[in-house]
């Protein structure tokens, strides 16, 4: 599994501004937005599936490349809402999907309640969103789930993701691509991050 760490002076600095516990949940969306376009540019960078459109310019005629096989961009609630919007801006073609999965401590193991995804899905590629990627696990399940309706290539895009995940994804998935801001060292025990930035979803959409 290859994991790509783009490292940039702006992302650096917006990272900064999300980490910091006193950054207003408004704030923490316009940022979440903002650092989830470039993930998705970084994501494409590599696409292949291109076709030549003959068009007219104002002063000549001309051949341009458009994109085939536009990717789905699928949500891993709640949280990755917070960054589809801005994939979908960034990719206006891309059509989206749900996935609503969570780890329940008490049966430890993944509980999937919402899926949804177009209808054309086989063997389409993926930029699966989550920002925040601890422990991995409903990580894993919403890859299992998106596999058995086989899908193309799968690209995650990350804010943060722990090494630990990192293994994992490596071992269960090594067909994924990773792309992410930071790689975190830590996790505690509640299996958040550390210095990490927090519940993005609490800190999305002011629920804690």
């Amino acid at each position: 599994m290859s994991t790509k760490v783009i490292n940039h002076p702006l992302l650096k600095h917006k990272l900064g501004y999300l980490r910091d516990k006193n950054t207003r949940s408004q704030e923490f969306r316009d940022l979440t937005r903002e650092i989830s376009k470039l993930l998705a540019y970084e994501a494409m960078r590599d696409w292949n599936h291109l076709e030549s459109v003959s068009i007219e310019t104002p002063l000549a005629n001309t051949e341009v490349e458009r994109i085939l096989k536009a990717p789905v961009a699928v949500a891993i609630l709640r949280a990755g809402n917070g960054m589809l919007d801005a994939v979908l801006d960034m990719i206006p073609i891309a059509s989206a999907g749900f996935i609503g999965i969570y780890r329940d401590k008490f049966i430890h193991n993944t509980v999937e309640y919402y899926f949804k995804l177009p209808q054309e899905i086989q063997n389409r590629e993926i930029l699966l969103c989550d920002p925040l990627i601890a422990t991995a696990d409903t990580m894993i399940a919403a890859i299992d789930r998106l596999k058995s309706y086989r899908v193309g290539k799968i690209r995650i895009l990350s804010i943060l993701i722990s090494e630990e995940a990192i293994e994992r994804l490596n071992h269960f998935h090594p067909d994924a691509e990773v792309y992410t801001l930071q790689v975190e060292k830590q996790m505690n025990e509640q299996g958040y991050l550390v210095p990490g930035l927090g519940d993005a979803g609490d800190r999305l959409y002011q629920t804690k």
